[in-house]
């Protein structure tokens, strides 16, 4: 088994004087022979000397650049509780001041954190009070338990599955608190190593074939910056990084997407010298890239309660990849990264003064003044989370019950979280006794109260309004068994036409027989197919009766040759906007290697490309017998009364014209408003179909649907 090499007495003394030359390393050496003594022949479950260990947090502390009485508690913080050694034996070698920091991590070690509600309310009191007292020992304890994470491969699975998850609940969260977000980021991720193995490694495979598509983007990023920075006459450090799994899977749990739908899953910073030069740093990025709105944050003029400063922007990078950029300076990256360990920074032999740093040791004096007293287990604990997990909110139902959402949760969220039926019944909710829009986004502490009605079912909208996962994936599932039984309603309605059509019936059996014919389970799910636009009514009655089908007299036109004006070869495709039809005045707008959109003449569009004359083609419509083949969008206002969808369907249909796709708009309890896509053959016919299908009592209204603000054609100018 391979063992990693312990960092001698030496290097570990020449790694604190690189940052602090006056050092005592007389006290650092006496600390590592002792430790050294009180551990020998104990060794850890990987088989190394168990001193390996509490060597490897003193080195990380080094990199942190920590005063000596830290490393020195490092160096013995497992010695009282694992060997013969005693507090007043430490004290007496090493002072009081070591002695009380060594107890102080012995006791964070003894607190079974993961335990019950209430024995856990009590453990985390006393966690409180130990950091209080000096938050070094935190430090220590965050660290220790960071070097334990990166070697849990060699622990029993289900220990290792305990650890992570209090890594992940107390420590990762407790360390972000604190400012130290790298640290927080590696035990998130080594604590998501063990308890997701194959997401995890699901999406380093992911960062992997993307890189081997792509090449290495993050360098060729970081030179494009870099480039754009010394034109503008700026000195600055530039870093990139993917960033890590658990926080790309994080993203994908809480916006429920897929890997290839994310978007900056690199980040960038940039370091300059002083705070003028961030701003000019961002406008060079601005200048260069082109910024997403909405992603633009200045935590400089606005410093985050715990002193974080930096500028943070979102640009569309390389090959239109999203990049999020932090620009900072050096004393603010310092912050940024080590958060309340600058406190006890050294350099050159000085204590470090950061005038940027906020002392985090006021948070937990506060926390511990206020809950101390406490005897309710369940507030106190309430009250904790509260305070640690800045990225998630705690909400309160009416009975008390704390609910834990994500950052940015809504009513909706919540909802769900209780229950999936009170998600699906709710109509509107109460946020400390106001009622408040369901968009709302809930804020730490708050009480929500969840207004229900039987009839109410969940709205599309609902799914923009939702953050959660399990919020999203039952509001799809309901909005999809909705659609799949007016997709079956809707199918039948389609089927009876085209089978009349043919001089058929649609019964059961002839349904049955199609959808076998067609490869469906049964009836149902082929008119599901036909309302859903997946398969045409006419195909299902063509597969039934083939020379009823062939019987129908073909057109004198075919498709490829219905517009005259165009170079041979040339495709041409009907534009979506104005979808115009034989008999209108058309005109063609050429696009480079993609053929020419036919437009009406009169199409809004067309005022776009004004002047760009040398596109526009003299174009105009053959004139034969046209098929009826050209789809038409009607927009078209029923009553809603039973019957009257069908009749609309019958009057088309009596027009020889086929309805090739149905879509509601609005459903009011009086009327639907709904797009028809119908295949006509020319203005002519489509002027037919309009006021065939007007001349019905119940519709109100019947206009030809075009987009871009186009003015709706009434049926009075479908001729003109």
């Amino acid at each position: 088994m391979a063992q990693t090499a312990m960092i001698e007495v030496d290097d570990l003394v020449a790694l604190v004087r690189a940052y602090n030359p006056r050092t005592d390393q007389d006290r650092l050496r006496a600390a590592y022979a002792y430790g050294a003594e009180m551990h020998a022949g104990q060794t850890r479950r990987s088989g190394e000397p168990y001193f390996t260990h509490p060597v490897a947090v003193a080195g990380l502390l080094t990199e942190q650049r920590l005063d000596d009485a830290t490393i020195i508690t490092a160096l013995l913080h497992d010695t009282i509780e694992d060997t013969r050694s005693t507090y007043a034996e430490v004290a007496e070698r090493f002072g009081e001041d070591i002695a009380e920091m060594v107890d102080g991590v012995t006791k964070l070690t003894n607190l079974e954190l993961s335990s019950s509600e209430t024995k856990q309310a009590e453990n985390f009191r006393k966690l409180f009070m130990a950091m209080s007292k000096d938050m070094r020992v935190i430090l220590v304890k965050l660290t220790d338990r960071l070097h334990n994470m990166r070697t849990i491969k060699h622990m029993k699975p289900e220990k290792q599955a305990q650890k992570a998850h209090e890594t992940m609940e107390i420590y990762a969260p407790l360390a972000g608190r604190m400012g130290m977000q790298w640290m927080r980021e590696e035990l998130e991720d080594l604590s998501f190593s063990v308890l997701n193995p194959e997401a995890r490694i699901s999406i380093l495979r992911r960062f992997a074939t993307l890189r081997q598509e792509t090449g290495d983007v993050i360098a060729r990023i970081s030179d494009d910056i870099v480039t754009e920075l010394d034109k503008a006459g700026l000195a600055a450090q530039v870093f990139g990084r993917a960033k890590r799994p658990f926080s790309i899977w994080r993203k994908m749990e809480e916006k429920d997407i897929g890997f290839s739908r994310l978007s900056d899953i690199y980040g960038f910073r940039i370091i300059t010298e002083n705070e003028g030069d961030c701003y000019r740093a961002l406008g060079a990025i601005h200048q260069r890239w082109r910024s997403v709105p909405g992603r633009f944050k200045d935590y400089i003029s606005q410093p985050k309660s715990n002193g974080y400063r930096s500028i943070h922007t979102t640009v569309s990078g390389r090959d239109g990849k999203r990049v999020e950029v932090q620009i900072r300076t050096r004393e603010m990256h310092e912050v940024a990264e080590r958060g309340v360990a600058a406190h006890w920074s050294y350099r050159d032999g000085v204590r470090a003064e950061n005038r940027f740093a906020v002392d985090p040791a006021e948070w937990l004096r506060q926390m511990t003044e206020r809950f101390v007293e406490s005897a309710d287990h369940a507030e106190f604990m309430e009250a904790v989370k509260l305070e640690m997990y800045t990225d998630q909110v705690f909400c309160f139902t009416p009975k008390g019950e704390v609910i834990k959402l994500p950052k940015g949760a809504t009513p909706i969220d919540f909802a769900y979280a209780i229950h999936t039926r009170l998600g699906h019944q709710t109509v509107a909710a109460k946020v400390d006794g106001m009622r408040v829009p369901l968009w709302t986004r809930l804020r730490n502490g708050q009480s929500v109260e969840v207004v229900t009605a039987e009839a109410q079912t969940p709205q599309a909208t609902w799914i923009d309004i939702a953050t959660t996962g399990r919020a999203k994936s039952a509001i799809r599932k309901a909005l999809r068994a909705e659609r799949r039984s007016g997709h079956v309603r809707l199918g039948r309605e389609l089927a009876r036409v085209a089978f009349a059509q043919v001089g058929k019936a649609s019964s059961d059996k002839a349904l049955a027989t199609a959808a076998r014919a067609a490869g469906h389970e049964d009836a149902e799910a082929l008119l599901a197919a036909i309302g859903a636009s997946e398969i045409s009514a006419r195909a299902v009655v063509s597969g039934l009766y083939p020379e009823l089908a062939a019987a129908r007299p073909a057109p004198d036109v075919q498709a490829e040759q219905a517009i005259v004006g165009l170079e041979p070869g040339a495709s041409f495709t009907r534009a979506p906007c104005c979808q115009p039809v034989p008999g209108e005045r058309i005109v063609g707008l050429t696009h480079r290697g993609q053929g020419v959109d036919v437009h009406a003449i009169d199409c809004p569009r067309m005022a776009e490309f004004e002047d760009q004359t040398d596109r526009w083609v003299d174009l105009s419509w053959h004139p034969g017998h046209h098929a009826a083949q050209n789809a038409v969008t009607l927009d078209i206002t029923i009553s809603n009364d039973p019957g009257v969808l069908g009749r609309i369907c019958t009057l088309i249909a009596e027009q020889n014209a086929n309805i090739s796709n149905m879509t509601f708009e609005d459903r009011k309890p009086d009327f639907f408003r709904l797009h028809i896509d119908v295949d006509v053959r020319d203005r002519e016919h489509l002027h037919a179909v309009m006021m065939a299908t007007e001349t019905d009592d119940d519709v109100a209204k019947v206009v030809r649907h075009r987009l871009r603000d186009a003015k709706p054609m009434e049926v009075g100018a479908a001729l003109s």
